[in-house]
């Protein structure tokens, strides 16, 4: 009987989540944008170093990478 009564109640979490929709396809906070942007910042980085360093410095795709972490911070 007791069961009864518990399983009858919703469970509501104590905080709410305030995601947003922007351009990204999921629902996300601020922090799952910075998360992403590192992400991508960190690959970039890898790819640029392997295949693009001899043709462009470093700083260049350090400066795309801000830029696009900015974007997807602030619109994502």
């Amino acid at each position: 009987m007791a069961e009864t009564k518990r399983s009858s109640q919703q469970l509501v979490a104590p905080v709410q989540h305030k995601g947003r929709r922007g351009f990204l396809p999921i629902e996300t906070n601020t922090f799952d944008r910075i998360f992403i942007s590192v992400i991508l910042w960190i690959g970039i980085s890898l790819l640029w170093m392997r295949f693009l360093e001899s043709i462009s410095p470093l700083w260049v795709s350090t400066v795309l990478c801000f830029v696009l972490a900015v974007i997807i911070v602030r619109k994502g």
